[in-house]
């Protein structure tokens, strides 16, 4: 049976820990300058809705590292949704490659796709969810801390697609997740209340961050709500990251953002820049776990 990664709630425990597992020997793999092509002869397609660095550069590296090929889609190129259904785009692509990478608007547009195809379908991201860049981060955790069970992950922003990833990470894996934002802000209540008891959103954002062994953001206005960001410049401006707020966490806590970062509004200069921060190897982990997620959806690893 064909697997897909929607969310990381598809995901067992299990599997999680294999795919990061896979990730970190990939990892060791190319450092060591070890070939490793384990798609060799396989193809992607990879359909963009939004513009993207890290989810292009990474997901095509990682195809050609692994002795594949990645086929760049951009909103011109389909017009996904416009000029066909993403059901009967699925079905055409099926026919052609092994995967399906899908950086969309809306979460029901990769559901969609995931349903009609027979080949694997992977969430580059959409308005719910990001698994990819949630479970890089995890895997960042693993780096710098060796385990991520029992630690205490605090996002300070919006209640947003990531914020429902880390959400469904904490379910799985074992550590608690606490978002703190502005009222009216709050995640999707169905996706919070399947992160269960792990899982605490308060408004109280000083609280919140003492005792994180994380620190974690992300921008105050997402792709699409370009006319709420004013409105959200307001409502977030006690919700920065900023040195008097990671003083108040732990003193070797890790201060994290997927990117791309506005200096000056969710998080301070000093601090992205900082000697907690470890954004740009996150960054780097995009390569390496999303590399193990196609491996392991194609059945090759």
């Amino acid at each position: 049976m064909k697997r897909d990664l929607l969310r990381i709630a598809d995901l067992t425990t299990a599997e999680i820990e294999h795919v990061l597992g896979l990730a970190g020997r990939l990892k060791a793999e190319l450092r060591a300058g070890t070939p490793h092509p384990r798609l060799a002869g396989r193809t992607m397609a990879m359909i963009f809705e939004k513009p993207s660095l890290r989810t292009r550069v990474t997901f095509e590296v990682g195809m050609v590292q692994l002795g594949g090929a990645a086929i760049h889609l951009a909103p011109g190129d389909i017009k996904l949704g416009e000029r066909e259904t993403p059901g009967d785009i699925a079905r055409n692509l099926e026919r052609w490659v092994d995967l399906v990478m899908a950086r969309v608007f809306s979460h029901d547009t990769v559901h969609d796709l995931a349903a009609a195809a027979r080949i694997p379908v992977v969430n580059g991201l959409s308005d719910l969810h990001h698994p990819c860049q949630v479970l890089s981060d995890c895997f960042t955790l693993l780096e710098h801390r060796g385990r991520i069970a029992g630690t205490r992950v605090v996002f300070v922003g919006d209640g947003n697609n990531m914020v429902h990833s880390w959400m469904d990470a904490a379910a799985r894996l074992g550590f608690d997740f606490v978002l703190a934002c502005p009222p009216g802000y709050e995640p999707d209540p169905a996706i919070t209340a399947d992160g269960g008891r792990r899982v605490t959103v308060t408004h109280d954002v000083d609280a919140a961050v003492r005792a994180a062994d994380v620190l974690y953001t992300d921008v105050w206005t997402s792709m699409g709500q370009e006319s709420e960001a004013a409105a959200r410049r307001r409502a977030f401006k006690s919700f920065q990251l900023n040195d008097r707020i990671v003083a108040l966490a732990k003193p070797d806590a890790l201060v994290m953002h997927c990117l791309p970062a506005h200096r000056g509004e969710e998080i301070t200069e000093s601090v992205l820049d900082g000697p907690r921060s470890v954004v740009f190897d996150q960054a780097e982990n995009r390569l390496h776990v999303q590399k193990a997620i196609m491996v392991w959806l194609a059945g090759a690893g």
